[in-house]
């Protein structure tokens, strides 16, 4: 590409991150953010044609909190909240000198999340504890379409026979499915399939927990907007929430995903602690198309 070509884009520089595996692409937007977002999204997110990613995070000012942050799914959706790149946000404006505080704010669309950065003696970001705040389990605030106040384990059709649902809300819809053995789900038919059912208004997370033991769980997602992903911050929380309540799990668990493990602990104040790591792969500069 020559210099010429390129004056005739956008330039647009980035940070890749992961939370477990979970990738975004993460914009610094304190001075200004690019239009046409949705686009932009489903345009980077390629991960032949572009960057490569589940979305890309927009690190904005706030006047309500240390930042704010907003997000779209690679198809182009915007989302309300993310576990996963919350932690990375944290770590983002720490490492690049955005701030020195260790307890940041973040505003997001589900709410202000409070996020505690873990230190290593060198200095360095080691982990991040973010309190999700305290899960939805109001099926119309959810929100899920049943016949019951709260939908734990509610029995549902689906083309390869029934399953149960447990809905909780972190921010965002979740559905949550035992299952015996990860391995037997046909994850790319019901993952799709329960996503888009009509007993959600606007979609939902599908999440498929295997438990282990009372403190162990692996997990398997498939994200609203994106399909399945490596990690999933508050789907992991809404599992964690579920196998409380069916009395599967303790409030104290730790759920392996695909990309990694996740420390959730549902505190005796209801609100969800998540802790896990984040990590920055490279930076760049993408050119868009003006």
């Amino acid at each position: 590409m020559t210099s010429r070509s390129k004056k005739d884009r956008e330039l647009i520089s980035f940070t890749k991150m992961h939370g477990i595996g979970n990738d975004y692409i993460y914009i610094n937007c304190m001075e200004s953010v690019p239009d046409r977002l949705p686009e932009l999204a489903e345009e980077m997110s390629d991960r032949h044609f572009g960057v490569g990613g589940d979305g890309i995070v927009l690190i904005c000012p706030s006047d309500k909190a240390d930042f704010r942050m907003r997000m779209f799914n690679n198809d182009g959706s915007e989302a309300r909240m993310c576990g996963n790149a919350s932690r990375c946000i944290a770590k983002y404006v720490h490492d690049h000198k955005l701030t020195d505080k260790t307890c940041i704010s973040l505003e997001t669309l589900s709410g202000i999340k409070v996020l505690s950065l873990n230190m290593s003696p060198s200095g360095e970001v080691e982990s991040v504890t973010v309190d999700m705040g305290e899960p939805e389990l109001n099926a119309g605030l959810v929100p899920v379409r049943s016949t019951t106040e709260k939908m734990v384990e509610e029995p549902v059709a689906t083309s390869c026979g029934e399953v149960r649902v447990t809905a909780v809300s972190m921010g965002n819809p979740h559905g949550v499915v035992f299952v015996d053995r990860i391995e037997d789900v046909p994850f790319e038919t019901l993952g799709p399939e329960l996503e888009k059912h009509s007993m959600w208004p606007d979609r939902a997370n599908i999440e498929f927990l295997q438990i282990i033991s009372p403190s162990e769980a692996r997990m398997r997602v498939w994200e609203r907007g994106t399909g399945e992903t490596l990690a999933c911050g508050t789907g992991a929380c809404a599992s964690a929430v579920a196998a409380a309540l069916t009395g599967r799990c303790g409030r104290e668990v730790t759920i392996h995903l695909r990309g990694g493990d996740l420390h959730i602990r549902w505190a005796n104040n209801g609100h969800v602690m998540m802790t896990g790591g984040a990590t920055e792969v490279f930076e760049g500069n993408y050119y868009r198309q003006r």
